[in-house]
């Protein structure tokens, strides 16, 4: 049995923050390095951890990896965001991904035989486009893909007890862990590939003590005020021989 989708990106994922690729990323979404590796391993030894929830009408259970943490760490950017406007766009987002999953689980062919692609590939990549658009920022685009994977699963959850029809739900668990990573990904790789080249287009993004520096935001502040630029240039550089 191959090593599932999930944890290969994970592992990929980890060894490009260990050698500092995703430094840039990372920073803008207020994690640092130790943190992102911490929380990628405890993702990784969750992902085997299932809590049972309830027994009936439904036996649900909640993974640990899949659905806790991500959870836990989509709430805690949330709080991080700086601005309102950033965390109504992530909820929204979160939202807009729940309801394209639960209406693809709906319509698509429940074989996977049946599909031109890997279910799990398809949501994953979807709800990471999706969270990409309605989020904006690198922050916003994450907290979409990986809350709206978890929220999906829980709508299901509620779906089959309103109708009372005897079921099993794995909140993150089985082929969700690997679609939540997947949604997580693309969404941030989305957001840092379309924010990286807008921003060397438009001059570089809004700087500041108090205002994240999402892609969406740019501004006019660097152009009337280069030292302003120059000084957090020379922090940035700072911190990076720290490292």
């Amino acid at each position: 049995m191959g090593m599932p989708i999930g944890m290969i990106a994970l592992l990929v994922v980890g060894v490009l923050v260990y050698f500092g690729v995703t430094h840039r990323i990372l920073d803008r979404m207020r994690m640092t390095d130790k943190q992102a590796l911490l929380f990628i391993g405890a993702i990784i030894i969750g992902s085997f951890i299932d809590i049972p929830v309830m027994r009936a009408p439904v036996a649900v259970s909640i993974n640990v990896g899949g659905a806790l943490l991500p959870l836990l760490l989509s709430v805690w950017l949330i709080f991080k965001a700086d601005e309102t406007a950033e965390k109504i766009r992530a909820v929204l987002a979160a939202v807009l991904v729940a309801a394209a999953v639960w209406l693809g689980s709906r319509y698509l062919p429940y074989e996977p035989e049946n599909m031109f692609m890997d279910p799990k590939l398809i949501y994953g990549i979807a709800a990471g486009l999706i969270a990409y658009l309605a989020g904006r920022s690198r922050r916003s685009a994450f907290i979409g893909g990986v809350l709206g994977i978890v929220l999906s699963d829980v709508v299901h959850m509620i779906t089959l007890i309103g109708l009372g029809v005897p079921g099993t739900t794995a909140i993150g668990g089985a082929g969700a862990f690997d679609v939540v990573v997947i949604a997580g990904v693309v969404a941030v790789m989305m957001a840092e590939l379309v924010g990286e080249t807008r921003e060397k287009l438009q001059g570089g993004p809004v700087l500041g003590a108090h205002r994240p520096e999402g892609l969406y935001e740019f501004s006019e502040e660097l152009h009337k005020n280069p030292k302003k630029k120059d000084k957090e240039t020379e922090n940035t550089e700072g911190r990076e021989k720290k490292q």
